[in-house]
């Protein structure tokens, strides 16, 4: 999502009246929001990749050699 023009220099503006030692924790809070937007990507795509590819491996999973690891 995408924050308007108003919006962002609303928060520059905070930013600007703040002491340099807040503006640091600020800049850690930013920096922990994107990793966990990257991180939740990620493992989104892992995910999905991992779906994508159980028809493929289906035919080499599903034998009766390999039967008894699905009781695991």
């Amino acid at each position: 999502m995408q924050a308007d023009s108003t919006t962002e220099q609303r928060v520059i503006d905070k930013i600007r009246g703040l002491f340099p030692e807040q503006i640091l924790q600020v800049e850690e809070f930013i920096d922990s929001l994107y990793k966990k937007n990257t991180t939740n990507t990620d493992s989104e795509i892992a995910f999905v990749a991992a779906k994508l590819s159980e028809p493929a491996f289906e035919k080499i999973w599903d034998n009766p050699d390999d039967a008894e690891y699905d009781k695991l």
